[in-house]
């Protein structure tokens, strides 16, 4: 695909936009890491998490935990109560190639795996979320990255073809199916990547 065929950003928001680790919470909440990890990887774990992102309700999600595991029933409600303590503020070289690629009129979109709950509240964390024309948020739509109709949505939501899309997310599973849907994409791994990457494509 000729890079020259980019003209617009799409981009993931956790972790690329924004940090969020829910052992951010969880290392406060438990004295030892074992139990941290324990608790993330067999009580609230990223299986059950994934059905906040599908539009299920934190409230519906956690009954069916409780009475599985009432040994942690604080943990779990904390999921919710505690959400916004996993979050660890705003990448600053995201942030200004964001404002760079506004600067230079690039048209930039959000796409994202999060719960209809969460997404405001998220997106109040920084000022370069003002900069992003529209969003498909999963839960809103009943649909995840990396499933092609996420992508699909997103193109046909932004008016954009996959060959016009620059795609950057922190998940290489979401990364590949992206990139075989048509999309160019960056593998976030490294914020320091982020510019020379938009410059390697001549969008600043």
């Amino acid at each position: 695909m000729p890079e020259a065929a980019v003209k617009a950003v799409l981009w993931d928001i956790g972790n690329v936009v924004v940090r969020w680790n829910p052992r951010t919470l969880y290392d406060k909440f438990f004295k030892e890491p074992a139990e941290v990890d324990r608790f993330l990887s067999h009580v609230c774990n990223m299986e059950w998490h994934v059905a906040h992102d599908l539009g299920v309700t934190f409230a519906d999600n956690r009954a069916r935990l409780l009475p599985q595991f009432p040994e942690y029933a604080d943990a779990i409600h904390a999921w919710e109560t505690r959400w916004w303590e996993m979050f660890s503020g705003a990448i600053p070289e995201t942030e200004a190639a964001i404002e760079a690629l506004h600067a230079a009129g690039v048209p930039q979109y959000g796409v994202t795996n999060m719960s209809q709950e969460t997404f405001a509240g998220t997106i109040a964390m920084s000022p370069a979320f003002k900069r992003f024309q529209d969003y498909v948020v999963s839960a809103h739509e009943g649909v995840i990255k990396p499933d092609p109709a996420f992508y699909a949505l997103a193109c046909e939501r932004f008016g954009l073809a996959p060959s016009e899309v620059l795609f950057f997310d922190d998940s290489e599973w979401n990364v590949r199916a992206a990139e075989a849907f048509g999309f160019d994409v960056h593998h976030f791994t490294d914020p320091a990547a982020v510019r020379p990457a938009l410059e390697a494509r001549g969008l600043l």
